[in-house]
């Protein structure tokens, strides 16, 4: 069959060219839509504004086929082999491709939104300027493929091979690279705020000056990526690998990388306004200064000595820590849940709640905070629920008082300050705690749960991972199932007596001294 019998058939009434071989044919500018050409064989065919809107071409061989500017409008491509088939500015919308296979293939400015390309083979293809908006690629190859200036708005890329792909200033909001292979690809000046690259291989990855504001890149590989400049603010990078990536002026305000690993990465000039520089991983950092302040205005710059910057991005968080005597029951549970609630809701520096550990013989109740300056008033209110509460608030006010500067101790400019600090915020809180009103948990059945009357250890930990003991109730330990003198219907009743053996004062000075604080 030659191309004019088939204009002619076409013109008749008949649909179906199944199979047919019309190899170097001129169908340039026809109608031939709805037409079958499945498993047809039309390589080096010229179909240029051909309108094949709605045709089978399922499984058909179009290598070298020319169908720039084409209507293949909701068009049935599947299986078909494109390979450097030429569809520049081809009219591919909620066309069928999957699997195709279109290896180096033109689609310079075509238009493919909302075409299913599920596992085709894009391989080196030319897709400069295209739009590939909501479009399916869901595993798709597009490995060396070019894709400059193309809009993948909300397109499914999950599973799909970008390595070596370039990506430059393409427009990828709110699309889906979930597990994609992003090894080396260029992704500069390109748009992915919002974008879903959990668990994507972006290892070498050119991502400077890109915009993934409000990106997920949790558990991302980005190890010696190039993030120079980029806008990561409101980043989810939780367990993230940055290992030697460069995010020298890097936005990353109000980002969370808790358990990122960022060994030998480059963080001059980085924007970390409310970025948490605890839980990461950062040993043999560059970083000169960082940005603190919250516009990135560079109006707080933060500089650094090589030793500062490890100590800065390596601590552990300030924790509080009340260790029970006892495992927690349902009953407990409620009833702390409930107090801790109340106060919370008039103490708001206690408003995170705490991380619950429950063994056999103990429940830890641990309390991260961001400030090493919060962790005597943090316990101090913490301890409320509790039985020994009032001897833990004593310690407290004790070991603060012990280290007053003027009690002739040598603490030199610095920690004199930190401790006064330390005591306008333990008066604050203790101020507060006059002002709460607590109202006692009551449950349907009685007698209540002994737990809040069950020795504790009030234990702190500092940023540099030193630790003070601030209370040890006697028994703690003898696993007594009743204390004597104990009022069981309330959560801090009666009084039992306590001895508690202060830490010598060098320890706590020690304690106080390895704080960290910004510009020491």
């Amino acid at each position: 069959m030659d191309a004019q019998e088939l204009i002619t058939k076409y013109a008749a009434g008949e649909r179906d060219f199944t199979a047919i071989l019309l190899c170097e044919a001129n169908l340039s500018r026809i109608d031939l839509s709805g037409a079958n050409f499945s498993e047809a064989i039309l390589s080096l065919t010229n179909m240029s504004g051909t309108n094949l809107s709605n045709a089978n071409m399922r499984k058909a061989k179009l290598n070298v086929a020319r169908l720039s500017g084409a209507n293949l409008y909701k068009a049935n491509l599947s299986g078909a082999i494109l390979n450097v088939a030429n569809l520049i500015r081809a009219d591919l919308r909620e066309a069928q491709l999957v699997e195709a296979t279109m290896i180096r293939s033109e689609l310079i400015r075509a238009d493919l939104s909302s075409a299913n390309l599920t596992g085709a083979n894009l391989s080196e293809a030319d897709l400069r300027e295209a739009t590939l908006r909501e479009a399916n690629l869901e595993q798709a190859d597009l490995s060396g493929a070019h894709l400059r200036g193309a809009s993948l708005i909300a397109a499914n890329l999950e599973r799909a091979n970008l390595h070596r792909a370039d990506l430059s200033r393409a427009d990828l909001r709110g699309v889906n690279l979930c597990n994609a292979e992003l090894r080396q690809a260029n992704l500069s000046q390109a748009n992915l705020s919002g974008a879903d690259l959990r668990g994507a291989n972006l290892r070498w990855a050119d991502l400077s000056g890109a915009n993934l504001s409000g990106a997920d890149l949790d558990e991302a590989r980005l190890s010696g990526a190039n993030l120079y400049g980029a806008n990561l603010s409101n980043v989810n990078l939780l367990n993230a690998t940055l290992v030697h990536a460069d995010l020298t002026q890097a936005n990353l305000i109000h980002a969370d990388w808790v358990g990122a690993d960022l060994t030998g990465a480059a963080l001059t000039g980085a924007k970390i306004y409310a970025v948490s520089r605890f839980d990461v991983k950062a040993d043999d950092i560059t970083c000169d200064w960082v940005d603190l302040s919250p516009n990135g205005d560079r109006s707080h710059i933060q500089r650094f000595t090589p030793e500062e910057s490890q100590r800065f991005f390596n601590a552990t968080p300030p924790t509080v820590q009340i260790i029970v005597d006892r495992p927690l029951d349902p009953d407990a549970n409620f009833v702390l849940a409930a107090t801790y609630r109340q106060i919370a809701r008039q103490y708001p520096a206690l408003s995170h709640p705490p991380s619950i550990e429950v063994n056999s013989r103990r429940t830890i109740i641990s309390f991260k905070i961001e400030q090493d300056e919060q962790l005597f008033p943090t316990a101090f209110v913490a301890i409320l629920p509790f039985s020994d509460a009032a001897f833990t608030q004593k310690n407290l006010i004790t070991l603060i008082k012990m280290i007053q500067p003027q009690s002739g101790n040598n603490l030199g400019v610095r920690v004199s300050n930190m401790v006064v600090q330390l005591n306008v915020a333990l008066t604050k809180a203790m101020r507060k705690i006059g002002e709460m009103k607590i109202q006692p948990i009551r449950l349907d059945r009685e007698p209540m749960s002994s737990f809040f009357q069950s020795p504790t250890q009030t234990v702190l930990a500092n940023s540099s991972a030193e630790t003070l003991m601030i209370h040890y109730h006697p028994d703690f330990g003898r696993n007594l199932t009743n204390l004597p003198g104990v009022n069981k219907t309330s959560i801090s009743p009666g009084i039992k007596a306590q001895r508690f053996t202060t830490p010598p004062l060098n320890t706590v000075i020690e304690f106080v001294k390895s704080f960290y604080q910004l510009g020491e």
